[in-house]
């Protein structure tokens, strides 16, 4: 069945750069990001997991662990790490999961459900639907699904951003607008009565429609 936002992340056991795991205890009660490639030594990847290694100290602020996935041997990716760190100035620190048997793939719909092979002969190509991200929230439900095509880099300023709207919304009932950055205003949701947005926000808002109601973030 077809993965939606708001589903169970489904759980597994894998083997890892960092050991085996299950997914649902190594998360615990916080935040996380599994984002997959299809293939280790392929470029555009080989940047990504170089600029995620990179920015890990903003999503450990956020209580976010990072998870990676690629569709080979964890004796491949400890070889990729290297060419990694010399070609992008960070070496993964976070765990990769082989999945040199395809079964993560699978389990979340990435890659058809018939797809089969060593994973040495495969290609990049065969797997490219493996290029997704997957954000799971502390009640283990997908907060978040992206697939991107192989020949465009992943934006993970943008999953960062994502996740403190996540994080700020989870909170305090309000959305994001377009655009969004930390610290600017938010909208009050159509849920909230004026009274009680009166008493959340003594302060006062800017209503543009009476479904538009925007106010500075809240603490």
């Amino acid at each position: 069945m077809p993965l939606r936002i708001g589903d169970e992340a489904p759980d597994f056991t894998a083997e890892t750069t960092q050991g085996t795991i299950r997914f649902h205890d190594w998360i615990g009660d916080g935040w996380a990001i599994l984002f997959s490639h299809p293939k280790d030594f392929t470029p555009v990847c080989t940047t990504e997991l170089g600029y995620m290694a990179g920015l890990k100290p903003e999503f450990d602020k956020r209580h976010c662990k990072i998870l990676g996935l690629s569709i080979d041997s964890v004796g491949d990716h400890a070889k990729w790490a290297k060419d990694i760190e010399e070609t992008q100035g960070h070496a993964p620190t976070y765990p990769i999961i082989g999945d040199s048997d395809l079964k993560v793939a699978k389990l979340y719909d990435m890659i058809h459900p018939n797809a089969s092979g060593a994973a040495s002969t495969r290609t990049a190509v065969d797997n490219a639907t493996v290029r997704s991200v997957f954000m799971v929230g502390p009640d283990k439900k997908i907060k978040l699904m992206l697939t991107y095509p192989m020949s465009t880099g992943r934006n993970f300023d943008e999953v960062l951003r994502v996740l403190d709207s996540m994080q700020l919304t989870a909170k305090h009932k309000v959305a994001t607008p377009v655009n969004w950055k930390p610290g600017q205003d938010v909208i009050i949701l159509t849920s909230v009565s004026d009274d009680e947005a009166k008493q959340k926000y003594p302060g006062g808002w800017k209503t543009h429609k009476p479904y538009l109601r925007v106010v500075p973030q809240p603490k």
